[in-house]
């Protein structure tokens, strides 16, 4: 782990300008001249260790070494602060042990010195300052040392992290991308699917509902690709539920919105809609429904959509399919929740009639009480007879 490069040239420039200002004082010019020495080669040591492959404990051995040196040829006594740098730079080669035990030997052994030589040294108030100044300074340096490392470490975590939430926040979006590749794609070509397989069967008893059905596959085929190019663009335009869900409208598919929707927010909108958009492709592809009513209510702090159908249902235990569990994974990011249910014996999947007109972008009644746009694709659609049908129902919170 690298140290700070910058921490010991400020010691080794404060050293210097403070020994040389007291060797020219003192007139120590040969005693100058190997103290700048001295130091240079402290400098030069510093800049080879970063180049130079070899055992940290070469460079600190020199290191020390030339402190020695260093404290032996100033006067002023500011070379003291050069031992501190011993277990500063230890603690990033070997760890914190070693750090603090070379902080003790630099302690111990002034102490030592001072004891053999006067043996009444504690006695002097200087003396005792020195030493209690060097232990604190000691303290300090592997404190400093610590909080570097940790600092790094924690970097180094934090890249860690970054590099998880990455790939975490690759896989939600490979997972999105799927979800609405399935539910925008798969419900357009359901519909063109469906728009040529009537164009093949009537093509010669009714040659006009066969183009109508042509037509029709044609636009379905023209919203699948503008819904691509829109998700390859990312659209910056608002999203509309309401215009969305009327898009829905069709043969066989009756929508029926009440209340507004802009306190719902954008992320919640897409997924009622994707709700709503699987919640047809499922009626038309797989239950066999005559006809789909999709029912939207917004107000009182929730968004609730109703997809009901007249099909044959599904039995009791089964499996989900992909389109499903992407509704609830979907729906589940935004704090909604998925009911599906089957069985009604009812003509109408939403309100029990046998039979249902449909009309134009026609203002009607909510079973709420309130007024609901409605928007039916016109004609009259028959239930299909036996049928259990099935009813998706989508709660989400708007705020």
């Amino acid at each position: 782990m690298m140290r700070p490069s910058w921490l010991p040239f400020v010691v080794y420039g404060a050293v210097l300008a403070a020994g040389l200002h007291h060797q020219v004082r003192a007139g120590g010019v040969a005693q100058a001249a190997a103290l700048v020495a001295a130091i240079g080669a402290l400098a030069a040591l510093e800049l080879v260790e970063h180049r130079v492959a070899a055992p940290a404990a070469v460079f600190l051995t020199a290191r020390t070494a030339l402190f020695v040196l260093v404290a032996a040829l100033d006067g002023d006594g500011l070379a003291n602060l050069l031992f501190l740098l011993v277990p500063f730079a230890a603690y990033f080669a070997y760890g914190r042990k070693v750090a603090v035990t070379l902080a003790a030997v630099g302690v111990a052994v002034p102490v030592a010195w001072l004891s053999v030589a006067d043996p009444h040294w504690y006695t002097g108030g200087e003396r005792v300052r020195d030493v209690l100044m060097l232990a604190v300074g000691m303290c300090l340096a592997v404190a400093m040392a610590a909080a570097a490392v940790g600092e790094s470490d924690s970097r180094a975590r934090l890249r860690l992290a970054l590099d998880e939430v990455a790939e975490l926040s690759a896989a939600a979006e490979r997972g999105r991308v799927a979800r609405d590749l399935h539910d925008s794609l798969g419900h357009h070509l359901t519909a063109v699917s469906i728009q040529l397989e009537k164009a093949a069967a009537f093509r010669e008893r009714d040659p006009v509902a066969a183009d109508q059905s042509v037509r029709a596959a044609r636009d379905s085929a023209a919203r699948a690709l503008d819904e691509v190019r829109g998700a390859v663009r990312a659209l910056t335009a608002p999203f509309s539920l309401t215009g969305a869900l009327a898009d829905l409208a069709g043969e066989g598919v009756d929508v029926a919105v009440l209340g507004d929707e802009p306190d719902l927010p954008l992320a919640a909108r897409i997924a009622v809609f994707r709700a709503a958009q699987e919640g047809v492709t499922n009626a038309r592809r797989h239950a066999g429904a005559g006809r789909v009513t999709v029912r939207a209510t917004f107000g009182g702090g929730t968004a609730r959509l109703v997809v009901a159908d007249d099909g044959h249902g599904f039995a009791a235990g089964a499996a989900e399919g992909f389109g499903l569990r992407g509704m609830r994974e979907r729906l589940a990011t935004v704090g909604g929740s998925v009911a599906v249910t089957t069985g009604h014996t009812n003509g109408d999947p939403a309100t029990g009639d046998d039979t249902a007109t449909g009309e134009d972008a026609d203002t009607g009644r909510s079973g709420d009480g309130g007024a609901a746009t409605t928007y039916s694709g016109g004609g009259t659609a028959t239930k299909r007879g036996g049928g259990s049908g099935v009813t998706l129902t989508v709660t989400v919170p708007a705020a």
